[in-house]
């Protein structure tokens, strides 16, 4: 079995009857419904750090250098680079 902690939480009425509603609507209790959310919240949140560390360790030299191999295929339409200051202009 899981452990669980305890946290007071206070909600202003508002949100505390629309939160009410929807976890009714859900099916679910209150609690469950604000453990789902904080789940959600902190895997978008390290989802989000781990994309931004693997595109810190990026090699645009070496993406550009197999972009542009021969033998390769020119982008199928709709795959184009962005005209982008992230990206650097096309090459």
């Amino acid at each position: 079995m899981t452990r669980s902690a305890t946290y007071a939480l206070r909600l202003p009425v508002s949100l505390k009857e629309n939160l009410t509603q929807v976890a009714e609507n859900e099916g679910i209790s209150i609690n469950q419904f604000i453990t789902l959310a904080v789940a959600e919240k902190l895997a978008v949140m390290e989802t989000a750090r781990f994309f931004s560390e693997r595109a810190g360790r990026a090699d645009m030299d070496a993406f550009r250098r197999i972009l542009n191999r021969e033998g390769g295929e020119p982008p199928r339409l709709g795959d184009e680079m962005p005209e982008d200051k992230e990206f650097g202009e096309n090459p």
